[in-house]
């Protein structure tokens, strides 16, 4: 199953949007991709990410 997205307007200085899309360009990611690599690994750091389900929990919801 795909994961779930959701929208929302961002608004940051041009000074550190240049330097994101010059990033994303440096990594062959886009702009979009950028930003949730940065998030994600933010919060990986900070130990905030969801624990991944198991196959186990998974199958038990299907029930």
């Amino acid at each position: 199953m795909a994961k779930k997205t959701k929208n929302f307007i961002l608004r940051i200085d041009s000074d550190t949007m240049d330097a994101i899309e010059a990033w994303a360009a440096d990594e062959f990611r886009s702009t979009n991709g950028q930003l949730l690599w940065i998030i994600t690994e933010a919060l990986r750091k900070a130990k905030r990410l969801p624990k991944k389900k198991t196959n186990m929990e998974k199958t038990d919801k299907e029930d």
